[in-house]
């Protein structure tokens, strides 16, 4: 007797808890589903932040600018890799120009992380073969080897029909857990994270359960980070065989997930797949859209791939659904038919008529529209013909009309040698030929300014333009009366085709050397020194 009610007991008392655990679960999905629904909120929230940290005023070119662009990065890193990528290769520009080695590392081993966060492996392993780690600072050595080690796990992950690839790269990453170890403080996450995958590893799940005890210390609910730890504790907890306890924390990580507004999620893709085991369709079908969404605003190779099976197993069977109620709402609406039937054909009838009228209508206007837009179109190009055509006969004729001119100087200063030869007047002709490199300096610079007239006229914005490609303190102000000066000029003979060298010096009677000379202060003095002379090449 005392036996039965002892099971009694220990039965209500398991079946009470088991209650409790599942309002407390369907508690939590509950708030997730809500936030899922003010997703909106939350962003907006993660933009203002990023727009603060923009609209702060710091120093160009100074290490400020550096520590601040970096910070800008690490909210775009886990919100949007196109932008991550920018101010990543902005700060890697500054920091060259600063000469600053320990930043340009840095800027390279958090490109390293981002291509692997996104799935370019091999274009991470290039990356990665560029930094030479024995010249590493300290400080960098840990994320140096947590990166390595990252690389290497996720390249594995991305294998999982090759056995023996995905395990022989994940061992590559396991070697880089020792030097983890040893380098960075017992105090700092990513060792604390690693004590906790060793322990798991191994199968010593209370002592992985402690390690992500003292993780959580640090951790806040809300943000990207306590996303990351519940995860990982979740995992821990599925291992065990904890299933309740694994599901509430990845709940917990889910609601951080999107709370911290980050796009590169994993708990609500795994969390769909639990709801989606449990029967629990619509759950499973919101969170898998939902993640899906979000992963493809990211932009990342590896998670749209890991995506693909879930996303399209959980759609399928939530269509299915969605089939069989639409199957009795036909049948309803087939008994409701069937009492209207005339009714209904008539009005099926004028529907239709409406809807074929209201089709040719708007196809009518679409056409219309689109032929307004192409007579607009054959007007303008009509227009900028008719100007390319007056542009080529003014600059013909005033190319007829200066050639002409230099014949004419040409052929009168001959006329006057003559005479002077013929008259023996010596002294008067060396006296005209001593003067004959002023004219020349005369005539080129006269020539300059038709050129300059003549450029400026068909690119009237030139100037501007290459300003716009130059630091702000290395931009033209031109003197009065001045059209263009020598570096402009060579700018200008750029974007007309000249590229060489010698072709340039040749039109514009310098040495090869000088204009070489000009070209690289050019570069120096712009923004991105590698692309500056395509973007003058592109100026319209």
């Amino acid at each position: 007797m005392n036996s039965l009610r002892y099971i009694l007991s220990i039965t209500f008392f398991l079946l009470s808890t088991w209650i409790y655990a599942n309002k407390e679960i369907d508690s939590l999905l509950n708030v997730l589903d809500h936030d899922i629904d003010n997703y909106s909120i939350y962003e907006k929230n993660k933009k203002e932040r990023i727009e603060n940290l923009k609209s702060m005023t710091v120093a160009p070119n100074s290490i400020d600018r550096y520590a601040l662009n970096f910070s800008i990065y690490n909210e775009y890193k886990t919100y949007s890799s196109d932008s991550a990528f920018h101010y990543l290769y902005k700060n890697l520009a500054l920091a060259k120009h600063l000469h600053n080695f320990t930043c340009e590392v840095e800027t390279l081993l958090e490109e390293v992380y981002l291509l692997t966060c996104v799935g370019m492996y091999l274009e991470a392993k290039d990356m990665l073969s560029k930094i030479d780690r024995s010249t590493l600072p300290f400080s960098l050595l840990g994320r140096y080897y947590m990166y390595c080690k990252r690389l290497y796990f996720e390249t594995g992950v991305s294998l999982p029909r090759n056995k023996h690839t995905s395990m022989h790269y994940r061992n590559i990453g396991l070697t880089y857990r020792d030097s983890i170890l040893q380098v960075l403080s017992p105090a700092d996450d990513a060792y604390l994270s690693e004590k906790m995958f060793q322990a798991k590893e191994i199968r010593d799940y209370q002592k992985a359960l402690y390690w992500n005890d003292k993780r959580m210390e640090s951790a806040t609910f809300g943000t990207s980070f306590y996303a990351l730890v519940t995860y990982d504790r979740s995992g821990i907890l599925r291992t065990m065989g904890k299933d309740d306890e694994s599901l509430y924390y990845l709940i917990l990580s889910a609601i951080s997930d999107v709370r911290s507004a980050i796009k590169e999620q994993s708990s609500i893709m795994n969390l769909a797949q639990i709801m989606y085991e449990r029967g629990d369709i619509t759950r499973a079908n919101t969170y898998i859209n939902f993640s899906w969404s979000v992963t493809e605003a990211y932009k990342t190779r590896m998670r749209n791939w890991r995506h693909i099976i879930p996303y399209s197993m959980i759609n399928s069977r939530f269509q299915g659904i969605i089939s069989k109620q639409n199957e009795k709402l036909q049948f309803y609406l087939l008994l409701i038919t069937l009492l209207s039937f005339l009714l209904g054909v008539t009005l099926m009838y004028v529907y239709r008529q409406m809807m074929n009228l209201k089709v040719a209508k708007e196809k009518q206007q679409s056409l219309n529209k689109d032929l307004t837009v192409a007579n607009n179109n054959f007007k303008k190009a009509n227009l900028e013909l008719l100007d390319s055509n007056n542009i080529k006969e003014v600059y013909i004729s005033r190319f007829f009309k200066l050639c002409s001119t230099y014949v004419d100087r040409m052929h009168n200063f001959r006329k006057q040698v003559n005479k002077k030869l013929l008259k023996k007047e010596y002294s008067d002709l060396m006296k005209m030929t001593s003067c004959a490199s002023d004219l020349l300096v005369t005539e080129q610079q006269e020539l300059y300014e038709h050129f300059d007239s003549a450029f400026l006229h068909i690119f009237p914005n030139f100037v501007t333009s290459v300003n716009d490609l130059l630091l702000p303190d290395e931009q033209f102000i031109l003197k009065e009366g001045e059209l263009l000066n020598t570096e402009l000029r060579i700018c200008a003979l750029i974007r007309l085709g000249f590229v060489k060298s010698a072709q340039i010096a040749e039109l514009l009677h310098y040495s090869p050397t000088t204009i070489y000379n000009y070209r690289t202060r050019l570069r120096e003095k712009a923004l991105s020194r590698d692309v500056f002379e395509e973007k003058v090449m592109q100026i319209q």
